[in-house]
């Protein structure tokens, strides 16, 4: 039987999928999986028939959810009595941070004990090796799937009792998004997608909006916690804030991003996140219809993630544009 999520998740039951796949992907060991079929089973279709891929995406989007929810509680049950420490200025962890991996870790090792796992708080950030650590382990990961989960996105807010931060839950391999969870528990908001499955929104399709242009669009940032009157995030910020609708800076990448999924942002930049900041929130974002790239104006890199989200290409080019060094000297031209 599948592990109990807990009533809040009893929607989500894996018993809702094909025994057959649950197995394959839980049970590597009794030599039922559907990957490696030996005998005469490895002539015949799989016994889920053509829909078996579709079974397994649909799991693993429906287990992000579960885990994402399940750390949400965790989240829930420490509001308001839990110690701060500081990994570095301005950047902040609490008990709460670290009781929800664990718990995330703990179900994980359960259901899949072959995958592997990367969470913010294995690594330090402030030490300057957390993106060397985080390549290394991508890469080093070959074939296996890689869990890679925010237990707290947004702690700032949290320890201050603000109610917008999320759990964040991708399932990856050879650096791709799999499938995907972000959840913001207090305000009850699941978004979900797959690789093969839409952007939901507690079980509702979401999608982005469709502006193009700069002044009609309301636009979100991550910029460091510190900064410096001369850097390049204020200036980029000035930039901004002359030629949008307006601007939002809420504390979480990964709710931003899915704001832009979900139609209520147009667009999000951030020149400062890790991976389990962005990894979910990206591929809900590309489900919803969005554009997802680089700062550099490449494509977005899983290990080293600087990201530029939009609703449209059109809007993403003029943000792009705005955002380079030296767009503050055409800051006076015409209507982008």
């Amino acid at each position: 039987m599948p592990p109990d999520f807990g009533d809040r998740c009893s929607t989500y039951d894996l018993n809702n999928f094909c025994p057959t796949v649950y197995t394959s992907l839980t049970n590597r060991s009794a030599g039922n999986s559907l990957f490696n079929p030996t005998g005469a089973a490895a002539g015949r279709p799989s016994p889920c028939g053509a829909w078996t891929a579709l079974a397994i995406m649909s799991e693993l989007v429906n287990v992000c959810e579960s885990l994402a929810r399940l750390g949400g509680d965790v989240l829930r049950r420490w509001e308001g009595r839990c110690r701060v420490q500081e990994k570095g200025p301005a950047d902040l962890v609490t008990e709460a941070d670290l009781a929800s991996q664990e718990a995330l870790r703990d179900r994980l090792a359960q259901l899949y004990p072959e995958d592997l796992f990367l969470g913010e708080e294995d690594l330090q950030p402030s030490s300057g090796c957390a993106v060397a650590k985080t390549a290394d382990l991508l890469s080093a990961a070959g074939d296996s799937r890689v869990w890679i989960v925010d237990p707290l996105d947004g702690t700032l807010n949290y320890a201050h009792g603000v109610p917008h931060y999320a759990v964040s839950v991708a399932a990856t391999r050879r650096g791709e998004v799999l499938a995907a969870a972000v959840y913001n528990p207090a305000a009850q908001e699941c978004f979900t997608a797959g690789q093969s499955a839409p952007a939901l929104l507690n079980g509702e399709p979401i999608r982005v909006s469709r502006v193009e242009r700069l002044s009609d669009a309301l636009v979100a940032a991550s910029i460091p916690s510190v900064v410096r009157r001369d850097s390049v995030d204020v200036d980029r910020l000035l930039n901004v804030l002359e030629r949008v609708q307006s601007f939002r800076r809420s504390g979480s990448a990964a709710l931003n991003m899915c704001y832009v999924a979900a139609g209520r942002y147009d667009a999000y930049w951030a020149a400062d996140t890790q991976v389990w900041d962005v990894a979910a929130a990206w591929l809900i974002v590309q489900r919803a219809g969005g554009v997802v790239r680089g700062l550099d104006g490449g494509p977005l890199r899983l290990e080293l993630p600087t990201p530029l989200v939009a609703a449209t290409s059109a809007l993403s080019d003029r943000l792009w544009q705005l955002l380079q060094p030296s767009a503050g000297d055409a800051a006076g031209a015409g209507p982008i």
